[in-house]
């Protein structure tokens, strides 16, 4: 969260595309991108039984940890099909303590709500949490619960049963610090789930500091008063226990100050690496060494710094493959008057920021972007991007007049040949409704095929958006089941064609901002494409290097697929 004081200049240097190349692809016009089917956001929280609120904790010392919010999973916890929703909460500070509050965990019924279901499942836990990741860390085939926190992070495993466990300190993964993300990734191809887990500054309330934005009145402070902290990687043994291998493979890192983590092959080597959105320090970016370690290569990968050679405010963070090239690039959430991200994945391991001609730059100038990510809400075939925005002080508006504390999200509808075009507008008043807006993740939570949005609010009240009208268009979901890799197939990569659809997809755990979208696969096929034909060729690259290619995939429902033993190979 960059000074907020922050000029407008360089900014406008780049929505005038300075230093881009020159083969950069030209804007497609109106007449020429096939129009999209009518689809609207409507927000059913309130209908769907979702009433979680975020407590900041807030009471008049604006202690830095209160501007930063909380995330959101969507997880088939129970294994019925349906995807649950799990909100991480926040708490009250010991010195005014008023009430309690904890995680929360809603059961999807199938009918299009939800229960509380928190303390039947052991998660009526009290802490300051931030952000989560789910994945089934133990193979069991039960989708366990990371969460990331000020102070202790926590392990739930989930026993199979409804319920979860507290296995912290059995597993050793408990952080002390300012934690704020995680993703799982098995870094090192043993078919186990290692922990990726964010910190960002050091700070306590003993250390806070006094920040003003008028002189008088204090005011949140930016993380440049303190100092950074390293982010963790824990090596899972597979026995239910991890080791901190931060320093041995490579990470250790106490400059950083990360908000945002992604897994992704960037480099197309069958091994993951791993992207990290920095706030007001340089974005880093490990490269898998293949043996165990990483190595730091931000700088000269082009991820680091704005065009302008300045580390950005980053927060939210994702990557896909949106252009058809066959390489994962990134969208990284940024602060205000610092426009989105957009690195688009050139090979031989550079890129290039195309967020301004891919026309996402200048509408999101002034918003402040929290949870962003790639998906096809409209199931073209062509990868959108949503973003979450809110601002972290309440009186910004007072300081800068074009700017303000709430913020509608931006839907950004994927044109193909890398474009986009600003569709929030066109979809529906409550997806133009401002919001003090942090996590967000994505699901088919009703059972249609299109995806739905979840989002949270910093000290205020989720939110759940449904997807109407997206499943008009052809598509395709698929669940992956590792049996020699991973159980969650995180790390797996799908590539399917079907008439004029060519697309890639990978398996992830969390990204965005302190949230996990659901892990199945989303194909749109496109309004022309009949939804019950059968793909043409669906191609699977599993995490352990081994291909698969399926046939008779019919579209219009849900595909679970193992992966085939070693032995049917």
């Amino acid at each position: 969260m960059r000074n907020i004081e922050a000029t407008l200049a360089f900014a406008a240097l780049t929505l005038l595309g300075c230093g881009r190349r020159s083969d950069a692809p030209s804007a497609a016009s109106p007449s020429q991108t096939p129009t999209a089917n009518p689809v609207l956001f409507t927000d059913v929280t309130r209908a769907a039984g979702v009433a979680f609120r975020h407590n900041s904790g807030a009471f008049g010392r604006k202690y830095l940890p209160e501007t930063m919010g909380s995330g959101v999973a969507f997880l088939d916890y129970d294994g019925d099909g349906h995807q649950d929703l799990f909100f991480v909460q926040s708490a009250d500070w010991p010195e005014k303590r008023l009430r309690k509050t904890t995680q929360t965990l809603y059961r999807n019924r199938g009918d299009g709500t939800f229960e509380d279901t928190t303390r039947k499942a052991g998660l009526a836990v009290e802490m300051y949490g931030i952000g989560v990741a789910a994945a089934d860390y133990d193979n069991d085939g039960h989708v366990d619960l990371f969460i990331n926190a000020l102070g202790p992070d926590r392990l739930f495993r989930n026993k199979g049963d409804g319920t979860f466990e507290d296995v912290t300190q059995k597993a050793g993964v408990s952080d002390p610090g300012f934690g704020t993300s995680a993703t799982w990734i098995d870094y090192d191809g043993d078919g186990r789930l290692d922990l990726f887990s964010c910190n960002y500054v050091q700070w306590s309330p003993k250390d806070d500091i006094f920040c003003t934005l008028d002189g008088v009145s204090k005011s949140y402070c930016t993380p440049e008063s303190y100092r950074g902290a390293t982010d963790r990687l824990f090596r899972n043994r597979g026995d239910g226990t991890f080791e901190d291998v931060t320093r041995r493979a490579g990470v250790f890192d106490p400059t950083g100050k990360s908000l945002g983590v992604v897994a992704l092959d960037y480099d197309g080597d069958g091994w993951p690496d791993l992207a990290i959105a920095n706030d007001t320090q340089p974005n880093f970016l490990y490269h898998n060494r293949h043996d165990g370690t990483f190595e730091e290569v931000g700088k000269t990968a082009g991820i680091a710094f704005s065009e302008e050679g300045k580390a950005r405010g980053a927060m939210g963070i994702d990557a896909a493959d949106y252009d058809g090239s066959g390489r994962d690039s990134l969208v990284i959430g940024n602060f205000s008057n610092e426009m989105l991200a957009l690195y688009h994945n050139e090979g031989r391991g550079l890129f290039i920021d195309d967020a301004a001609m891919a026309g996402i730059g200048q509408p999101s100038l002034l918003t402040l972007a929290f949870g962003c990510f790639f998906f096809d809400f409209d199931l073209d075939g062509r990868l959108d991007i949503f973003v979450a925005n809110g601002h972290v002080e309440n009186d910004i508006n007072r300081v800068q007049p074009s700017v303000t504390y709430a913020q509608p999200p931006h839907l950004f509808r994927g044109l193909g040949g890398g474009r986009f075009e600003q569709v929030e507008g066109r979809s529906g008043p409550d997806l133009q409704r401002p919001l003090v807006a942090r996590g967000a993740a994505y699901a088919d939570f009703d059972g249609d095929g299109d995806l739905d949005v979840a989002v949270t609010t910093n000290n205020g009240p989720a939110v759940l958006l449904r997807n109407d009208g997206g499943s008009a268009s052809g598509w395709v979901r698929l669940r992956l089941v590792g049996r020699t890799s991973n159980r969650d197939a995180i790390g797996a990569v799908v590539r399917l064609k079907a008439g004029d659809v060519a697309a890639t997809r990978t398996v992830r755990s969390a990204a965005s901002y302190a949230s996990q979208s659901e892990t199945i696969l989303t194909f749109g096929l496109s309004p022309a494409s009949d939804g019950h034909a059968p793909l043409s060729d669906l191609r699977i690259t599993w995490p352990d290097g081994a291909t698969q290619t399926i046939t008779g995939i019919e579209a219009g429902r849900l595909h679970v697929i193992e992966e085939p033993s070693a032995a049917a190979r």
